[in-house]
């Protein structure tokens, strides 16, 4: 599982490394949030995750939610630093046979949560890159997301 959680962690890097120009400031509609307000918000969700779920983890939290930040190598490192954290935050809980503090009934089902909560967000990702004129085709994608998760050969944990 914590495999897993690696690979969806690669492919929503992976996902911002390959944002044609424009990218980040793309909406899917009037009002709606940004591409980079959207995985901004992604991060924020782990870090509060872990944060009121490990108190024993200290966690940085980011000032804010839907961040409008403009750097995507930024945001990349943002996610990696929240990728490790909910890796360590579940498995230091699940090797423990400890529970979490607050939510699901088993540390792993972070992992599902997030995991169904950031493909959801990839999906408005790629749909506000379309409705902004700047598509992502799945020729582009493809190796860098599905082909992620078919890989016979893991990456190294936390290599995301």
């Amino acid at each position: 599982m914590l495999e897993a959680w690696d690979r969806n962690n690669t492919v929503l890097v992976n996902l911002v490394g390959a944002l044609p120009p424009g990218g980040l400031q793309a909406r899917a509609g009037a009002g709606s949030p940004t591409v980079a307000e959207m995985l901004t918000h992604l991060h924020h969700e782990r870090m509060v995750s872990v944060q009121e779920n490990c108190a024993d983890i200290e966690v940085s939290m980011p000032t804010r939610e839907w961040d409008p930040e403009p750097d995507g190598e930024r945001i990349q490192a943002m996610l990696r630093v929240s990728g490790r954290l909910v890796r360590e935050a579940v498995q230091a809980r699940a090797l423990a046979g400890r529970a979490f503090d607050q939510d699901f009934a088993h540390p792993l089902h972070l992992i599902h949560f997030l995991t169904f909560h950031e493909g959801y967000h990839h999906g408005q990702i790629k749909l506000a890159l379309k409705a902004a004129g700047v598509p992502l085709s799945d020729k582009e994608a493809g190796p860098l997301t599905w082909a992620v998760w078919r890989d016979r050969n893991p990456p190294a944990a936390g290599d995301a």
